[in-house]
């Protein structure tokens, strides 16, 4: 089972993104897992954004919260992560990781870089 996130990019301040996680080798059993997405901004350490669960149970964190919106579409085993009010604080990488089943699995990043 492989994730890879992708949709990163370089965006001004207060604008928007759509980051997009795609499992593959997981085949229907991707719609069982518990996602999450998660970034690490640079001398920072790695902050949990939000979960979703099976069907589409969510939880935001911290800053996270009306800002993001996380969701999944199970028939192309991917989760989305979308972000508005960019800041310059957000720059960072952001990826994908799998919280359950066990064992995590994180997958491949992508870059966000905001600018102010």
């Amino acid at each position: 089972v492989q994730l890879q996130a992708s949709g990163g990019g370089s965006v001004q301040a207060g604008g928007s993104l759509r980051l997009s996680c795609t499992c593959t080798g997981s085949g229907s059993q991707f719609s069982t897992y518990v996602m999450e997405w998660l970034r690490q901004a640079p001398g920072k350490p790695r902050e949990l954004l939000a979960t979703i669960g099976n069907p589409d149970q969510t939880r935001y964190y911290d800053f996270a919260k009306g800002r993001v919106t996380i969701s999944r579409d199970n028939a192309k085993n991917t989760v989305y992560l979308q972000m508005n009010g960019l800041v310059s604080e957000d720059t960072g990488v952001y990826y994908c990781s799998r919280r359950l089943p066990l064992p995590i699995l994180s997958g491949q990043e992508t870059l966000v870089t905001v600018s102010s």
